[in-house]
């Protein structure tokens, strides 16, 4: 019997992980490159955290915490920390500094990856940006996580998670009808099983959820999770004419907010929770104006606040129209079709989102004989059944 019992030798694992000839720089904070670097390191990667000399990576400092406060100057007592950072490792470098800035490159030139998590052209002012990184090691590849892309009118938009969902159409979709919008093979020439589960990765989404917990033992319910509904800063509220997202969670965007709408008294209620005399007043004043006009109040005060769009209005939009999210497609026998466009966007090796889908067996033939068969093969399988080509006759429904 295998020792996992199942009748049959199993497979042993490798010594490193799949990715562990692979070098990460992690510039990022809190969650959406933190998640993506633990990723990485989980598979083997080595990921180093470049962090400033002041306060770096946010979330070391977010409770709930582990230990003793007097091992609160480690940095690895909060629980959303270590939830994101196991496995890595941490430099801090002062990029205000030319030495600091020399370090990174030399560093870059050690690595094959670079994770950025700062607004676009952050790095770039620093005097290391992407070009310089390519000048250090052109081989570099520079991942940039950003809210709104690169380019396009929101490149230096801040925001958060609740309004991506507004603007592209998915937060207008959720909740009750009638009721606000809801949330959330190289060095040994093998290759191996990849077991991956949707279970699995809806879970890993809930790392900061699942740090809190493994700390405290409290399971959280809904409505009590501060980036769930629990916050009057990170809300959605009814405007005169629809939804908007108030995603300001950083103490400068809500003070931004609150300035911005001449209400300075609001400032000191930033978090408390819905439903309370607070957020009643603050529900008052996103009541007092439309979508757009809280659009244009963004535009100027920068706080994290964005429309509510419906599913027709997010891929109408500036935004999506400018980051080329809407792809057309000549299909055969359909003509122009329009399909979502690739999220991803490489500079120097673009993807193609305008290929048609093939028709049903359409590349058989064509498939087979790169595969090595011969004409006389593939007429024998087409003949017996054993392979088919384009047809009609396999013509079927299904229905949901």
């Amino acid at each position: 019997m295998a020792p996992d019992g199942s009748g049959r030798e199993a497979e042993q694992p490798s010594v490193g992980g799949a990715l562990s000839d692979i070098r990460v720089l992690d510039l990022t904070r809190l969650l959406p490159g933190g998640f993506c670097s633990l990723l990485l390191a989980d598979l083997g990667a080595e990921v180093l955290k470049v962090e400033d000399t002041g306060m770096g990576d946010y979330i070391r400092w977010a409770p709930p915490y582990y230990g003793e406060e007097s091992q609160q100057e480690l940095g690895t007592r909060s629980s959303l920390y270590l939830a994101l950072n196991r496995g890595k490792r941490s430099v801090r470098l002062d990029l205000k500094s030319e030495a600091g800035r020399e370090a990174l490159l030399r560093l870059v030139g050690k690595y094959d990856v670079v994770l950025d998590g700062f607004r676009p052209g952050v790095l770039d002012k620093l005097g290391v940006g992407y070009e310089r990184m390519r000048e250090a090691n052109p081989a570099i590849v520079f991942c940039a996580i950003t809210g709104y892309g690169q380019d396009g009118p929101y490149a230096q938009r801040a925001g958060h998670d609740m309004n991506y969902l507004g603007l592209v159409g998915l937060l207008g979709l959720t909740g009750a009808k009638d009721g606000p919008p809801v949330h959330e093979r190289r060095r040994s020439g093998e290759g191996q099983l990849v077991d991956i589960s949707m279970a699995d990765g809806a879970l890993s989404w809930l790392a900061l959820v699942a740090g809190r917990y493994f700390c405290d033992g409290e399971a959280p319910q809904r409505g009590e999770q501060q980036l769930a509904g629990g916050l009057l800063c990170y809300y959605p509220y009814e405007a005169a004419d629809g939804w908007v997202t108030c995603g300001a969670l950083e103490p400068k965007f809500w003070a931004a907010f609150c300035n911005g709408v001449e209400r300075p008294d609001l400032i000191e209620v930033q978090f408390e929770a819905p439903g309370s005399e607070a957020w009643a007043k603050v529900a008052e004043v996103f009541r007092s104006r439309s979508r757009e006009q809280w659009q244009a109040f963004n535009d100027e005060h920068d706080c994290c606040i964005e429309p509510v769009l419906d599913v027709g209005e997010a891929l109408d939009s500036e935004l999506v129209r400018a980051r080329a999210m809407v792809s057309a497609i000549e299909q055969p026998g359909l003509g122009t079709v329009r399909q979502l466009g690739l999220p991803v966007k490489l500079s120097r090796t673009p993807g193609d989102p305008t290929r048609p889908a093939p028709a049903f067996g359409e590349h058989t033939e064509e498939a087979l004989r790169e595969a090595g068969c011969s004409d006389e093969e593939i007429a024998a399988m087409l003949e017996s059944g054993a392979a088919a080509g384009p047809s009609a006759d396999a013509a079927a429904t299904f229905r949901a």
